[in-house]
């Protein structure tokens, strides 16, 4: 299959990207064209949305130290006309907030995994009773409270069984559903993770791929050739670790977040993900040519 001769700009003239990167980044962009076409945005929304990209990382993270950067600048960097540069970095904006729910819900849900009194002899996420009067202090209602005293558990907890990341029990409880905060349902907040989640392992792999130092964790367990039997128990076991792994590092990030609070230096963010996939590999192999 023939590729493209791409020749980016650069200080010293246009040069070829490396195959093998030309290789990785048509991968990687395989299943975002397949999400995209599946909310039917076209090849041309997505060309402006990435000229506007290029504008924006040449202009925030590429400048240079005594001078400041200039459309022309940006245009050498990217390729772009400096028409276009100069209208691009004017429509340039700040990251969109988180909905409402997700930022709300991210900060209960550490609390739920990551202080003991909502949690089980085990260590793992405790049913709580859905007010104070039957379960004090763990209760849904004072988790809430704890967070945000200006809404009303019940109206956090509806909209968390719409979302799926909750349900009622028997004894008319509040379960977790995930371990993670992820909603089942809810495509603008799923959105939102997708961005958040995705960027941020993209960036590590950058910064690992351009030399930065130290280097972050970026690591896979990679089998194929495996049943659809063997994948499946695969599949349940790397739920069982992931489960582990997030409550652990929850607690001990609630706890230094907490002994933080009052630092001015605490402008560092973290981010510790997990993921696993899995696909058959038989009918992609029967559509090659």
């Amino acid at each position: 299959m023939a590729f493209p001769t791409f020749k980016p700009r650069t200080d010293s003239g246009p040069i070829a990207p490396p195959l093998s990167l030309v290789m990785a980044v048509r991968r990687l962009l395989r299943p975002l064209v397949r999400l995209l076409l599946s909310f039917s945005v076209q090849y041309p929304y997505l060309a402006n949305l990435l000229k506007l990209t290029y504008v924006e990382v040449a202009t925030r993270e590429f400048p240079l130290d005594d001078r400041p950067q200039t459309d022309s600048r940006v245009s050498l960097l990217t390729g772009i006309h400096r028409q276009d540069v100069k209208r691009l970095r004017g429509e340039m904006m700040a990251d969109a907030s988180p909905p409402p729910v997700v930022s709300l819900g991210a900060q209960l849900v550490s609390r739920w995994l990551g202080e003991a009194v909502y949690q089980d002899a085990k260590g793992r996420p405790r049913p709580l009773p859905r007010q104070a009067t039957q379960g004090g202090e763990a209760s849904f209602e004072r988790l809430v409270q704890t967070v945000n005293k200006d809404i009303r558990p019940r109206v956090v907890l509806d909209e968390w069984l719409r979302l799926g990341v909750a349900e009622l029990d028997r004894q008319d409880r509040v379960v977790l559903r995930t371990e993670a905060f992820v909603p089942v349902h809810g495509v603008e907040e799923k959105l939102f993770y997708f961005g958040k989640v995705i960027h941020d392992h993209l960036a590590a792999s950058e910064h690992n791929l351009t030399a930065g130092q130290p280097p972050m964790l970026d690591q896979c367990v990679y089998f194929d050739q495996l049943t659809e039997q063997s994948a499946e128990q695969l599949a349940d076991y790397a739920r069982s670790l992931a489960g582990e792994a997030m409550q652990a590092l929850n607690r001990r990030a609630l706890a230094l977040q907490q002994a933080d609070a009052t630092k001015p230096d605490a402008t560092h963010r973290t981010n510790f993900g997990l993921y696993f996939y899995r696909v058959d590999e038989a009918p992609i192999r029967k559509s090659l040519p």
